[in-house]
């Protein structure tokens, strides 16, 4: 029996140490290639680190919550079979060497170039990062992504594991129940025609039970387990726990799914008003005099690239005030328009395309600096702040400009739960060439952003209300906000600066621009 050594990878480029957040295994666990074994917290995201071996977990030698370099061995493992050899053999190198390849293919996303087919795609990547972290030990069938069901050594997994693989949903981005036992045995295998019975929309599956159907959303044909009915509720078990963890009634949630279920949105959506409330309430004062938090993770990444943004690029300050009555009535109707049904929209959308449209107008805000040249980029990473519970985030979403408004609204959506759950890899936020921040779901009218580092332009979406507003000579009641930006100095002129953000507030004032 020979021990092989996990190393801590480098899971993003220049990463130098990653905090161990949890454990999915013990010492004697089996586990198999692939296999998550323990999340990472990286500077800005978390990360699941599968196994490279097959054989038995010997011992755990960092603990969570520890800080560990990368390139420490963090657990060992015993595997049959092999020819043991001393530690740090050429054996255990190459091991180590494939697993860092291997690692970084399955940690780090593709860059999608444009987003046809996005959903599927997106969705699907985001429930297997999901998956590795509701189990712990040996992963449940669910947790298995489409790439990892195809390797060899998942291809020996159980019958019961595959089956049950194959009847798991893909819709809401979520990662489904596992199919229970029963139901596993029965159920198809993936080289056999699926043959589903009719199951008509009013009819509502026996609680318990994890009746199939093959469901169209968005284009894609599936086959997976209906929502059950628990108390007149009707929604999957991973959206009941995700209610559970934000404190969501659900029987206080309309369910705007294909068959009148409640969807995460519907639960995400519900949490955010009811959490305007919630601020109103005043907690007492600890009993502790003091409390320290370790600066470290996103909080110290956070601290690092402010610091290093305000003091090497001279910010100036634009500020306008905006009618965005027209933008409020286009996302009303958008809204009910079939072709976004399904789809989160907001002005947030609106403002996305109206800065992608002001860039082409006004490359140079879409630039980035060096000591020896400025690199003006002829396509759009757009970038937006998004506050976490682990903190500001900022990913982007890789060539926006190719996108359509509905591809764009797609991404939005998607990207925002994905940093959400605390989902978010290092490519996700890495390349960003413009970003906005969304300071008005905060109530907040304006405010100065500070420059992502890298780029050269930022803007701030306020709060959009009813204010009194000249119109025609009358005192009218409009909607109202005010965009406030940064530029860098350096490489923004103020006449460059100001049209970009007019440009910006025109689109703001009359969407049907976006039609030039």
């Amino acid at each position: 029996m020979a021990t092989s050594e996990f190393p801590l990878p480098d899971v993003g480029e220049g990463l130098t140490e990653a905090e161990i957040v949890a454990w999915k295994v013990k010492p004697g666990d089996t586990v198999a290639v692939n296999q998550v074994i323990v999340e990472i917290e990286t500077a800005k995201s978390l990360v699941e680190l599968p196994s490279p071996f097959a054989g038995t977990v010997v011992e755990l030698l960092a603990d969570e919550g520890q800080t560990v370099e990368v390139g420490k061995v963090i657990v060992r493992v015993a595997s049959e079979g092999a020819d043991a050899g001393p530690a740090g053999s050429g054996d255990a190198r190459d091991s180590e060497a494939a697993l860092v390849e291997d690692t970084a293919a399955t940690v780090t996303p593709a860059e999608p170039a444009n987003l046809v087919g996005y959903g599927a795609a997106g969705h699907g990547s985001s429930r297997r990062r999901k998956g590795g972290a509701a189990g712990a030990g040996a992963p449940a069938a669910g947790a298995a992504s489409a790439g990892e069901s195809a390797r060899p050594a998942q291809a020996a997994q159980s019958a019961s594991n595959a089956a049950a693989a194959s009847t798991t949903s893909v819709s809401e981005a979520t990662t489904p129940a596992p199919v229970p036992a029963a139901s596993a045995v029965s159920a198809p295998s993936p080289a056999s025609p699926v043959m589903p019975s009719p199951v008509s929309a009013g009819s509502a599956p026996t609680p318990g039970s994890a009746p199939t159907a093959t469901r169209a959303h968005h284009g894609i044909r599936r086959v997976g387990p209906l929502p059950v009915v628990t108390a007149g509720v009707l929604a999957k078990p991973p959206i009941r726990k995700l209610a559970k963890d934000l404190d969501v009634d659900l029987s206080a949630v309309e369910g705007t799914g294909l068959l009148g279920e409640i969807t995460r949105e519907d639960v995400i959506r519900h949490a955010e008003q009811a959490s305007v409330f919630r601020n109103i309430e005043t907690p007492e004062w600890p009993d502790d005099r003091e409390e320290r938090i370790p600066v470290k993770g996103v909080r110290k990444a956070i601290a690092t690239s402010m610091v290093q943004s305000a003091f090497s690029a001279p910010h100036v300050g634009l500020f306008v005030d905006v009618d965005a009555t027209r933008t409020m009535e286009f996302v009303k109707r958008l809204k009910s328009s079939p072709d976004f049904a399904g789809i989160k929209v907001s002005p947030m959308l609106i403002m996305a395309k109206a800065m992608i449209w002001a860039v082409r107008r006004n490359p140079t805000v879409n630039s980035t600096w060096t000591d020896d040249e400025i690199i003006v980029h002829h396509y759009v990473n757009f970038g937006f702040a998004a506050a976490t519970p682990r903190g500001l985030v900022v990913p982007n979403i890789k060539d926006a400009q190719a996108l359509s408004l509905k591809e764009l609204a797609v991404a939005l959506e998607h990207m925002t739960n994905t940093a959400r759950e605390g989902r978010l890899q290092p490519a996700d936020m890495a390349g960003g060439t413009i970003t906005v921040t969304n300071i008005g779901v905060f109530g907040m009218d304006t405010g100065t952003p500070i420059l992502n580092p890298g780029e050269v332009g930022i803007v701030a979406l306020g709060t959009i209300k009813q204010k009194p507003w000249v119109v025609d000579g009358e005192v009218r009641p409009r909607f109202v906000t005010t965009l406030g930006a940064s530029f860098d100095h350096r490489v923004v002129d103020g006449d460059v600066a100001s049209r970009f953000l007019a440009d910006v507030a025109s689109v703001i004032e009359e969407p049907a621009l976006l039609l030039d």
